[in-house]
C-alpha cells in the first residue's frame, strides 16, 4: 500500500470522522435556538420552562468538558469518543420522543452530558494526527468547526422545524451519530486506557467543579429572566458557585492527582489563549443570540426567515477557511489572529448602526464581515495556546481551553440580556421624554392615527387612546433597537481588548510529540 493511502486511513479519515462528531455536538447547542417556541408549544410548556431546553444542555456540557482530559486518560481517546457519540445519539433519539417539557429537559441534559467529550477530544487529537506545518490545516478545520457550527445551528434548526417538525431537530442526529460511533471504534488508535486512574482520583474535586460550573451556568442563563440578584435563587446560586469554585481551585492545586490542571495557566501563551478563547466565545455565541432575537421580536421574522437571514455568516466563515490556510503557511499566525479579532470587533461596530428597519439585506454586509474573520480569530489560538504546552499536559489543558469558550458564550449572552433589559428602559424613557405636545411630528402622528381609527367601522371608541398606544409601540420598538446597538458595542470593546493582547503571545513552532505522548 502506498504512503498516501496509509496516511489517509491512519490519520485523515479518523480525524475527519471525529470532526463530524464535534460538529454535531456544537450544532446542537444552538439548533433549538430558533425553534424553542415550537418545542414549547408541542410539549405544552409554560413560557418560563422553555428556556430550560437550552439551559439544561449547556449546564451538563460545561460540567463534562473540563473533565475530558482525565476521562481520556482513563478510557482512552478511542473509547471515550465512542461512548460519547453513542450516548449522544441515544439521548438525541430520546429528545425526539419526549412527551413532556420535564422529560425533554432531562434528555437534553443527558445529551449535553454524553456529547460534551467529543469537542475537546478533537482539539487534542489534532496534535496527534498532524505534526509540523500540517497542524495549520488541522487548526483551521477545528477552528472553523468551532465557529461555524453554532452559527449554522439556528439556520438548520429553523429549516428543519419549518419543513418537517421540531422532533426532527433531534432525529437527524441518529444516523450520522451511529455511523460515527462505529467508525471511531474501528479507526481511532491514539492512546491506551488506564483504568487505574479511577483509584485515587479527586472525586471531591469533581463534585466541587460540577456544582460550581453547573450553578454558574444556571445563574448566567437564568439571571436576566429573574432580574438577577433581586431573586433569592439566583443570589444563592451565585454565592454557591463562587465558594465552590474557590474550593475547587485550592483542591486542584494541592491534590496529587487533580482532574483539572490549573498550573497550565502558568504558561503565558495558554493563559492568554484561554482569555482569547473566552472572548471569541462571547462574540460567537452572543451574536448568535442577539441577531435572531432582533429579527424575531423587532422585525417579526419566523424561524425559517431568521435562519435564512443569518445564513450569510456561515457562508462567509466557510469562505474564510481556505484563505486562512493559504495565509497561515506564509505569515506569522499571531498577525492573522490580530486581523481576525480586529475585524470581528469592526463588524460589531458596523452592527451598532442597526435600525428597526434592518432585515436580511441590511444585515448581509455586517454578517459577511463577522463571518469571514471567525476562523482567523479561533484557529491560531489552538496552536498558539495549546501548542505551547508539553504533550503530557495537553489533554487536561484542552478541557480548560474549551470550557473558557463555552463560559465566554454564557457570560456574553447573560451580559447582552442584561443590556437589552436595562438599556431598553433607559432609551424608552429618553424617547418618551421628548414625546410632548411641543413635538409637532409626534402630535401629527397622534392626530392622523386617531383620525384613521375614528373612520373604521367598529373601531376603538377612543381614537386618541388608540393613537397613543401606537405611539408607545413605536417608541418601544426604537428603544429596543437602540439597546441592541449598545450590546454590539460592548462586544466590540471585548474584541478591542483581545486584539491588544495578541502581541504578548510567543510564536509557536509546531513540533512532533513523542510517541507516548497520547
Amino acid at each position: 500500500m502506498s504512503e498516501r493511502p496509509q496516511s489517509f486511513f491512519a490519520s485523515i479519515l479518523p480525524f475527519m470522522v471525529m470532526c463530524v462528531g464535534m460538529f454535531i455536538a456544537l450544532l446542537d447547542i444552538q439548533i433549538v435556538a430558533s425553534s424553542l417556541q415550537d418545542i414549547g408549544g408541542g410539549l405544552s410548556a409554560a413560557q418560563d420552562q422553555i428556556g430550560w431546553v437550552q439551559t439544561s444542555y449547556l449546564v451538563a456540557e460545561i460540567i463534562v468538558i473540563p473533565l475530558s482530559g482525565w476521562l481520556t486518560r482513563v478510557f482512552s481517546t478511542r473509547w471515550l469518543f465512542t461512548i460519547s457519540a453513542a450516548g449522544f445519539t441515544l439521548a438525541s433519539m430520546l429528545c425526539g420522543f419526549a412527551w413532556s417539557i420535564e422529560s425533554m429537559i432531562v434528555f437534553r441534559a443527558l445529551q449535553g452530558l454524553l456529547g460534551a467529550s467529543m469537542i475537546p477530544t478533537v482539539f487534542t487529537s489534532s496534535f496527534h494526527y498532524f505534526q509540523g506545518p500540517r497542524r495549520v490545516y488541522a487548526a483551521a478545520v477545528v477552528g472553523s468547526i468551532a465557529s461555524i457550527a453554532p452559527t449554522l445551528g439556528p439556520v438548520i434548526g429553523g429549516w428543519i422545524t419549518d419543513t418537517l417538525n421540531w422532533h426532527w431537530l433531534f432525529y437527524v442526529n441518529v444516523i450520522p451519530g451511529t455511523i460515527i460511533t462505529i467508525l471511531v471504534a474501528a479507526l481511532v488508535k491514539i492512546d491506551k486506557a488506564d483504568p487505574s486512574l479511577l483509584k485515587g482520583a479527586d472525586y471531591i474535586g469533581i463534585v466541587l467543579m460540577a456544582v460550581s460550573l453547573g450553578t454558574a451556568e444556571y445563574v448566567l442563563e437564568e439571571g436576566s429572566r429573574w432580574n438577577w440578584f433581586d431573586d433569592a435563587t439566583i443570589r444563592n446560586g451565585a454565592i454557591v458557585a463562587g465558594i465552590t469554585m474557590v474550593l475547587f481551585v485550592i483542591r486542584s492545586l494541592t491534590y496529587s492527582q487533580p482532574v483539572v490542571d490549573f498550573r497550565a495557566f502558568g504558561n503565558r501563551n495558554f493563559a492568554i489563549g484561554c482569555f482569547l478563547s473566552f472572548v471569541t466565545g462571547i462574540g460567537i455565541f452572543a451574536t448568535i443570540y442577539l441577531t435572531p432575537l432582533f429579527l424575531g421580536y423587532v422585525r417579526g421574522y419566523d424561524a425559517l426567515q431568521t435562519g435564512l437571514a443569518v445564513f450569510s455568516t456561515g457562508v462567509a466563515s466557510m469562505i474564510g477557511v481556505p484563505v486562512y490556510i493559504f495565509l497561515a503557511k506564509r505569515f506569522d499566525t499571531r498577525w492573522l489572529m490580530m486581523f481576525g479579532l480586529a475585524s470581528f470587533g469592526a463588524s460589531m461596530w458596523s452592527f451598532s448602526a442597526i435600525t428597526s428597519q434592518w432585515g436580511a439585506a441590511e444585515l448581509l454586509i455586517p454578517q459577511l464581515f463577522r463571518g469571514f474573520p471567525q476562523v482567523f480569530a479561533v484557529a491560531p489560538s489552538v496552536n498558539l495556546g495549546l501548542g505551547s504546552l508539553p504533550p503530557e499536559r495537553l489533554k487536561y489543558a484542552s478541557g480548560l481551553f474549551n470550557t473558557m469558550r463555552n463560559l465566554g458564550g454564557a457570560v456574553g449572552i447573560a451580559i447582552c440580556g442584561a443590556i437589552l433589559n436595562d438599556r431598553t428602559n433607559f432609551h424608552f424613557l429618553t424617547i418618551a421624554s421628548h414625546l410632548t405636545p411641543q413635538n409637532e411630528a409626534a402630535m401629527r402622528l397622534v392626530d392622523n392615527v386617531a383620525l384613521r381609527y375614528g373612520q373604521l367601522p367598529g373601531a376603538v371608541a377612543d381614537g386618541h387612546t388608540a393613537s397613543l398606544k401606537q405611539l408607545w409601540a413605536l417608541a418601544y420598538r426604537e428603544a429596543s433597537t437602540m439597546a441592541y446597538a449598545d450590546a454590539f458595542l460592548v462586544i466590540m470593546a471585548a474584541f478591542v481588548i483581545a486584539t491588544a493582547l495578541v502581541p504578548f503571545l510567543r510564536n509557536v513552532t509546531p513540533k512532533a510529540p513523542p510517541p507516548d505522548a497520547h
